[in-house]
């Protein structure tokens, strides 16, 4: 069989690659093995990759690197121009906090100065509510009351003010106490409760004012009252006192101190009239002798029980059982204290602007000349002695030293009894 014929019936003989090396008379011959020839052809492509990409990075670093240092820069600048927006946001909500911060406590010093404005009006209000209660006037407020305006006794009291005021102090009005840009609950809180200061301090001005206009009508309309029923009688007041004024010019005062004092002083006026006017009506004769007794005999023109011929009964006569309390009808001093004549014993009482009283046929006297006397008082006891025809009190009532009818000042005292009580 031929040698190509061995080829065909054995397959392809593997022909193998042989690397001679010559030096000088050396000679080596290298068999280069398939798998050596391939690991030798990738290490070269590997050597080749890695070469050309260290090329390409030298030649591109510096592209890659400036690009980088420009992203981060951007960035950089990104985060730099936010928080320069933040911190500008931040000064504007500090700005406002602050402005915010001194209008509440501008706030705050104005509601301080008017409550203490307030306190010392009541102080002031005082004296005069306790004359008022004295001379029995009592205003009535027609619009309602704030809570913790007035105390049980009518005084105008300020202590719910000042608990709403050291509160609001309390509370910070200012400050970032919530999200940048929202105002806090709490300021929210502090505006509240210092818009109710405000209404609930006004309300209390007003309620003030309206105290005193109503205190001061309501003793001008009592003076008034008063002082028509006694000069009924005939008998004249001096309380044109307020009508005699003066002093220096001084520069007005501001409109609601101005309307205050203005009212205050009315006020002091009108209840001085009225102590003027009760005064009168108490130390004046308008009380009864001897009350619930009847009238036996009137004053004027009668027939005389003893002479039988017309005379003048200066007085009136009351039924009453011997010992029966006979009071003073006024206040005043006793001027007479014993027996006088056709009076038998009799007291004579001096009330002052030329009216004295005269109570007649006592069978006892209780006081003695230069005695005070007041309203009401028992001075002696009922009798028949001097010239009487029975047991009764004789009353007189002088002005001047003349005798008037006292039935004019027994009604005026009826009509009087319910301003005096």
């Amino acid at each position: 069989m031929t040698e190509a014929g061995k080829r065909l019936a054995f397959g392809k003989k593997r022909q193998q690659h042989v690397l001679i090396l010559a030096s000088g008379e050396k000679v080596r011959h290298i068999t280069i093995r398939p798998w050596l020839a391939v690991t030798a052809f990738c290490m070269a492509g590997l050597l080749s990759v890695g070469y050309i990409g260290s090329t390409a990075y030298l030649i591109l670093r510096d592209d890659l690197v400036g690009a980088t240092i420009a992203r981060q820069s951007r960035i950089q600048r990104e985060y730099e121009d936010r928080i320069a927006a933040l911190r500008a946001q931040v000064d504007r909500v500090t700005s406002k906090q602050l402005l915010d911060q001194q209008v509440v406590e501008r706030k705050v010093e104005k509601l301080l100065a008017q409550q203490k404005d307030l306190t010392s009006r009541h102080g002031r209000m005082s004296d005069l509510l306790e004359r008022a209660e004295k001379s029995g006037v009592s205003g009535t407020v027609d619009e309602p009351r704030p809570v913790n305006a007035y105390s049980p006794d009518k005084r105008a009291s300020l202590s719910g003010a000042s608990k709403a005021i050291d509160s609001v102090l309390a509370s910070p009005s200012t400050g970032l106490k919530g999200s940048i840009g929202y105002t806090s609950k709490s300021e929210k809180l502090s505006e509240r409760s210092l818009s109710r200061m405000v209404a609930s301090l006004s309300k209390v001005e007003n309620e003030q004012l309206l105290r005193i206009a109503s205190l001061t009508s309501g003793a001008e309309t009592k003076a008034d009252a008063m002082a028509d029923i006694i000069r009924r009688t005939g008998i004249k007041i001096d309380d044109s006192a307020s009508q005699n004024v003066g002093g220096p010019f001084v520069e007005p005062m501001k409109a609601s101190t101005a309307t205050f004092e203005e009212q205050l002083s009315n006020l002091d006026t009108a209840l001085s009239r009225l102590e003027t006017v009760r005064g009168a009506a108490v130390s004046l004769p308008f009380g009864n002798p001897a009350p619930g007794s009847d009238v036996s005999s009137r004053f004027g023109n009668r027939i005389d029980p003893f002479l039988g011929r017309l005379a003048l009964h200066t007085g009136i006569d009351f039924v009453a059982q011997t010992g029966a309390e006979v009071h003073t009808t006024g206040a005043g001093t006793v001027t007479s204290a014993g027996f006088s004549g056709g009076y038998g014993n009799m007291v004579e009482v001096d009330h002052g602007k030329g009216i004295t009283t005269r109570y007649g046929h006592l069978s006892q006297i209780l006081v003695k000349e230069g005695d005070k006397v007041a309203l009401g008082e028992v001075i002696g006891k009922a009798g028949s002695t001097g010239r009487s025809t029975g047991p009764h009190v004789h009353y007189e009532v002088r002005l001047n030293d003349n005798p008037v009818d006292p039935t004019r000042f027994l009604v005026a005292g009826t009509e009087l009894k319910t301003y005096l009580q």
